[in-house]
């Protein structure tokens, strides 16, 4: 019920925010945007997108590597200008901070359809676990650890109290904290063996299409109800939105899709610098920006759509 609660209150805070910001050339101040990624792929690959639009348009895109306790403080601070991964409801705590603070903006929900909880291989699921019940009668085939992402993560967090808790009896079990690149590699070894493994998965996410993994029911208290279902939010740090309103219109415009992001992740994963893949997928893709460039200009005040297609080789 808290979650959902967060949840309208993000909307709300969206209902009364996104008022039309007016498209009009913006001061040189506007002209660097600051991004935080905490090295997940997804948030690489929407970055990567940003960027690409970005720099169509005349701007300066400065992506920063920070975990995300340190991406929101740096948001607090005004180091941070916009962060296009806000998950929730796995944020809430953040949110309440961020809120409670009045440190942020939300500037739109760019995805719907995510998911993010804890997750086997199918093998495993077809020796009966299938739920977070399940894994304690497992223990030794998953040598009582659970293989989660970079220390600090939110969902790092929920696994920790959810075995100070000792619930679902694993009170006695370890958090692996890696990164998402070290969790992957060790989900593809242990594949190999055919040996159990449970981990943090999320959709969208190309692990979805190279792993045959199942998510686990169960987890509703610590993830939220189907499957730790999400959206993600894209947030600016208070005040930005009024100082740089034409670029925060391109940026409440910009939305994603689960079939996009795969696609991105992918080519990511496979060594492709994100904006290029981002480049790349909107020569493939234009019409996308019609939607994302309606109401919005160059930095310079020209027009938004023809400098973009110039830019972009469209």
């Amino acid at each position: 019920m808290k979650q959902e609660r967060m949840i309208s209150g993000l909307l709300a805070i969206l209902a009364s925010g996104l008022t039309t910001f007016a498209a009009h050339a913006e001061d040189d101040t506007c002209q660097t945007i600051r991004l935080s990624d905490p090295s997940w792929t997804d948030i690489s690959a929407t970055n990567g997108v940003a960027s690409a639009v970005l720099e169509a348009l005349g701007y300066r895109p400065d992506v920063k590597m920070l975990s995300v306790p340190i991406g929101y403080q740096s948001m607090k601070n005004k180091e941070i200008d916009v962060f296009l991964g806000n998950w929730m409801p796995a944020q809430t705590a953040f949110i309440e901070d961020l809120k409670s603070a009045d440190a942020i903006e939300v500037l739109n929900k760019n995805l719907e359809g995510a998911k993010f909880t804890l997750a086997v291989p199918d093998y495993m699921a077809e020796k009966g676990v299938k739920d977070f019940a399940d894994l304690a009668a497992h223990a030794d085939d998953f040598d009582m650890k659970i293989y989660g992402i970079e220390p600090g993560a939110p969902a790092n967090a929920n696994i920790q109290k959810m075995i100070e808790a000792d619930d679902f009896g694993l009170g006695e079990w370890e958090l692996v904290e890696s990164g998402e690149q070290a969790m992957l590699a060790q989900v593809s070894r242990v594949e190999k063996e055919g040996k159990g493994i449970v981990f943090l998965a999320w959709a969208p996410h190309p692990m979805n299409e190279q792993h045959d993994i199942a998510y686990l029911s169960g987890g509703d208290d610590y993830f939220g109800p189907n499957f730790g279902g999400a959206e993600v939010y894209t947030l600016a740090r208070k005040g930005w939105p009024e100082s740089c309103p034409n670029a925060a219109r391109l940026f409440s415009n910009m939305t994603f899709d689960i079939g996009m992001e795969n696609i991105l992740m992918g080519e990511i994963l496979n060594g492709t610098d994100p904006k290029d893949a981002a480049e790349a997928w909107l020569k493939d893709n234009p019409a996308v920006l019609n939607a994302w460039l309606d109401g919005v200009t160059t930095l310079d005040g020209k027009p938004a759509e023809q400098a973009a297609k110039a830019a972009l080789g469209l």
